[in-house]
């Protein structure tokens, strides 16, 4: 069984999270200082090196302006 992080599922909640962003006109470093986190650690998140909680994608989800369900395969 591959673990979560290579799963196709991540892969694609990466890839939607990257797309959500560029929508909203934001740039890592401005998103980073609304989470309270350094633009390193979310472009580790948006490489898929890093995983992601329930509440942690409730965070971008706000920020984006995008439904959870925009995220979730």
């Amino acid at each position: 069984m591959p673990k979560t992080i290579f799963s196709k599922d991540h892969k694609y909640t990466v890839e939607q999270l990257k797309k959500a962003r560029n929508e909203a006109g934001l740039g890592q470093i401005e998103v980073a200082k609304l989470l309270g986190k350094t633009q390193s650690h979310l472009s580790k998140i948006e490489a898929g090196q890093r995983r992601l909680d329930i509440t942690q994608l409730k965070e971008f989800s706000r920020i984006y302006k995008k439904d959870l369900s925009f995220f979730i395969k």
